[in-house]
């Protein structure tokens, strides 16, 4: 008997602080329309100092662990491209504020926005081989581009739980899938930079052809026929550019583009920003919370995509009562609860903590959530949890 496998269980977390679009466009002379309908973006999830993907992903992770517990957790998949350290694993951090068992295995991953896609895939793998183990799958990142650059109307933060078992009560993730990998230029950032480069106009062309290739590959596998899906969900460097993909694989398959089946996984993007490796996944919980059809039983398509570059088309099946295992209220409550700063402020939230002297940087309490970033001391991060 093969096993099922998929999602147990979402979360999603954004800080509390946000810049409108409106404002930087203001700054900067534009019209806000340029970011508002050009781009299909409003505002800038913003961190505080005392907020790091480890902080933003144990956030995210609280509310899975607390309805569905620990039991069964022996991995814990942590995929970013914002890394806290070039060796120790985010997820270690984590683990530990989250209460995981000891005898857990613990990784970080890293390929762009791709890698919480690696991450799933992995999951699913273990959880065939070993149906009563779960995994915990982590994707968060801080999305930072350099002043005045193309790229910093599409900044943005974020973390997306997964909990990953043969109990698949939101979505089975299906067998086939389609991948594609170039080695490229688009988007890259060295070690010695804290933001990134970019070519913008290149990274979108290659994303599109990604798609093709991609999807080309998923259907030579056996993958289903583009008519069959009711919602299309994918990565959003910016929402637009879903419909622009969703136009391009239309044409691709020979179909319509029906737009009504990409927009409801962008509500969300439109009000965080890019989140990087959690954004196709934010784009999925977007989609299952605001599309108002019962998707119960019915497939969704799922376009992954990290700079470099891979990507990887794949389907999912939602699964009865979906939506009874979706915290929609909570999530919708996180995004209405959020502080909009002044461009000043996010200039100085730009100024992140960096003792690289091995000095003690004390940092002042500013995160809303149960987890902080307290100091950095002699090169060590020291996080709590504020029992809120």
């Amino acid at each position: 008997m093969t096993t099922r496998v998929g999602i147990e269980a979402f979360g999603f977390y954004v800080p509390h602080l946000y810049l409108s679009l409106d404002t930087l466009a203001e700054r900067q002379g534009s019209d806000p329309a340029k970011f508002s309908r050009g781009i299909g973006q409003e505002k800038i999830a913003l961190p505080a100092h005392d907020e790091d993907v480890v902080t933003l992903g144990a956030e995210a992770a609280r509310p899975v662990i607390e309805r569905c517990g620990t039991d069964g957790i022996d991995t814990l998949l942590f995929a970013t491209e914002s890394g806290v350290d070039q060796s120790k694993s985010a997820g270690i951090f984590a683990h530990a504020l989250l209460g995981l068992p000891a005898n857990c295995r613990n990784v970080e991953l890293k390929q762009a926005c791709y890698s919480a896609t690696a991450a799933l895939q992995l999951a699913c793998g273990h959880v065939m081989r070993k149906p009563r183990a779960r995994v915990l799958i982590i994707a968060a990142d801080v999305a930072r581009y350099d002043r005045g650059s193309s790229g910093e109307p599409t900044q943005g933060c974020g973390a997306v739980a997964m909990l990953v078992s043969a109990v698949p009560r939101i979505v089975e993730i299906e067998p086939v899938s389609g991948c594609y990998t170039e080695d490229i230029m688009d988007f890259w950032r060295p070690n010695y930079r804290r933001t990134p480069l970019v070519d913008g106009r290149f990274s979108a062309l290659r994303y599109l052809h990604g798609l093709v290739r991609s999807w080309t590959d998923y259907q030579a596998g056996g993958g289903r026929p583009y008519g069959e899906f009711a919602q299309f969900c994918y990565h959003l460097p910016f929402s637009r550019m879903a419909e622009k993909g969703h136009g391009h694989l239309a044409r691709q398959a020979g179909a319509e583009a029906d737009m009504t089946r990409c927009r409801p996984g962008m509500v969300y993007s439109r009000q965080v920003g890019n989140c990087y490796a959690a954004s196709l996944y934010l784009a999925l919980i977007s989609a299952l919370e605001n599309t108002r059809d019962d998707l119960a039983g019915r497939p969704v398509g799922l376009f992954s995509y990290g700079s470099g570059a891979v990507s990887e088309f794949f389907s999912a099946i939602v699964q009865p009562g979906y939506r009874d295992n979706l915290p929609a209220d909570r999530h919708r409550k996180l995004l209405r609860a959020r502080t909009e700063v002044t461009y000043e402020t996010y200039l100085d939230l730009r100024d992140i903590p960096d003792p690289q002297d091995g000095g003690t940087a004390l940092i002042r309490p500013a995160a809303r959530g149960r987890y902080r970033l307290e100091k950095i001391d002699d090169h060590k991060r020291h996080y709590v949890d504020t029992g809120r």
